[in-house]
């Protein structure tokens, strides 16, 4: 049973820094959809720069398992996209305007996978309270 006890806290464990690492993926997407239409402060200026989040793996010694965690969140280093709005307050002398490298639909595409993988370990964890509330029940019989 011992063993057993620690293959659910290893479970448990892995599933729950899946979650972690996904909850963080979806508050930096919501970010970048946040601000896809977004303009610079000062004329002629940078607009919001799309952020990409990253994952690390890393060896839980306690567990002697593989965990994720949500790593460094980097800019996104495309182009901006320039439209031509004279008359915006954030527009360049030449009255050209830089908007966000932000592309919703992607962002949207990112969140669902981000959903899709939240959801899966939380079944993770849901499937593995369901056999340690089983094997409890056997033990009390």
């Amino acid at each position: 049973m011992a063993e057993h006890g620690m293959d659910f806290i290893r479970s448990m464990s892995i599933a729950t820094s899946g979650l972690r690492a996904q909850a963080g993926r979806m508050r930096v997407i919501s970010e970048n959809i946040a601000n896809a239409d977004s303009t610079a402060q000062t004329p002629g200026g940078d607009p919001y720069r799309r952020k990409v989040p990253t994952f690390t793996s890393a060896l839980d010694r306690a567990l002697d398992a593989r965990v994720v965690a949500l790593g460094r969140i980097r800019p996104d280093t495309s182009a901006f996209t320039v439209r031509h709005e004279p008359g915006n307050p954030a527009a360049d002398p030449a009255g050209n305007v830089k908007y966000p490298n932000v592309n919703p639909l992607i962002e949207m595409t990112d969140l669902r996978d981000a959903q899709r993988s939240y959801e899966a370990n939380l079944n993770i964890i849901t499937a593995t309270r369901r056999m340690i509330q089983r094997t409890l029940d056997i033990l009390r019989a």
